[in-house]
């Protein structure tokens, strides 16, 4: 089983090089993962770096966290396989309405959707990891689920004193408006998915939409209103629920169209679609002084594109290959 485990992980990293990718914040860790990586890079074989949490799942106690992330931090291989930040889920998705919600899903009378973790036992988590020099990525979809994530960083910066902490809030579908300062006011991340968007890269969004309801859509993948604020976004895919490929979600952040005639304009410049799979990525991962972006003495990681991606229309990046992927020096794929 190891065996094949191991050729299931690399034909995965594989898989991602061959479109371009060099550095992978997986959303899943556990120390058997990790052996199945340093076995991997033992072997001269990891095509992208990997950052790999410590899961936090909602069966695990504190206890569990403070023995758990230290020991998988300590076999950290810098830049190579880290282990440097906590995952934590505190809801669901939006289709299925277990997305955490503040007021009713629409036509859902008295349903606001499933919390995996009660406002005190999520403080209680972030608390721990904060104190542990951890950096915390919460999956939360729905505005309440976003308030919950938001409010259990302010109390660890409450318990432990504020730091850069570059604390993560993962999806953020929904977000109510009176959270939206939150994110620059705690220096939290917003890490969010181009393609859990509804468009024509993605999927129709009638059914999400209506869930919502007209109140709420305005506030839906909210990416420049939240850039208007003053948080700091980071792009990524959410593989296997969509897409990996990087030109995929470039092509339907720059291609974005108002859900409503009067909705805010959430479509994204070349620029910052480029720079939340680049720079903004490394900065994420407090490594932005060492890759993201092409300069001397970084590490040797970037991508040779077939097309010119200045040159084409929006709609045609979608289609643009990587003729040339390097990884720490290495061409890894073609």
């Amino acid at each position: 089983d190891r065996v094949t485990d191991r050729a299931t992980i690399k034909r995965g990293l594989d898989y991602c090089a061959s479109l371009g990718i060099t550095s992978i914040h997986n959303m899943d860790g556990n120390t058997y993962q990790l052996g199945l990586l340093e076995e991997l890079d033992d072997a001269g074989a990891l095509a992208c770096r990997v950052q790999l949490p410590y899961h936090q799942k909602n069966d695990k106690t504190i206890a569990d966290l403070v023995e758990g992330a230290p020991a998988m931090r300590a076999r950290n291989r810098p830049d190579r396989i880290t282990t440097n930040f906590a995952k934590v889920f505190v809801d669901g998705v939006l289709d299925s309405t277990t997305a955490l919600m503040l007021d009713d899903y629409a036509g859902k009378p008295g349903w606001k959707g499933d919390a995996l973790f009660t406002q005190e036992a999520l403080s209680e988590v972030a608390i721990a990891a904060d104190r542990l020099g951890f950096q915390i990525a919460i999956h939360s979809i729905g505005d309440g689920g976003v308030r919950r994530s938001l409010n259990a960083f302010e109390a660890a910066r409450r318990a432990n004193g504020a730091r850069d902490s570059r604390h993560r809030v993962e999806h953020i579908e929904v977000i109510d408006p009176a959270d939206i300062p939150r994110f620059r006011e705690l220096g939290v991340i917003a890490s969010m998915q181009p393609l859990h968007a509804p468009g024509p890269l993605s999927y129709d969004g009638t059914s999400l939409m209506g869930l919502l309801g007209e109140a709420r859509q305005p506030y839906a993948f909210a990416w420049n209103t939240l850039r208007a604020a003053g948080a700091r976004l980071c792009f990524a895919s959410d593989w296997p629920v969509s897409p990996v490929d990087p030109m995929r979600s470039i092509c339907a952040a720059v291609t974005r169209e108002r859900f409503a005639p009067n909705h805010p304009d959430q479509a994204q410049t070349l620029t910052q679609a480029l720079e939340g799979y680049t720079v903004d990525g490394a900065y994420a991962e407090f490594a932005e002084d060492r890759k993201g972006c092409l300069k001397a003495g970084y590490l040797a990681a970037l991508v040779l594109l077939d097309t010119d991606i200045a040159a084409v229309a929006p709609a045609e990046i979608v289609s643009i290959k990587a003729a040339m992927p390097i990884c720490d020096g290495r061409i890894t794929h073609g």
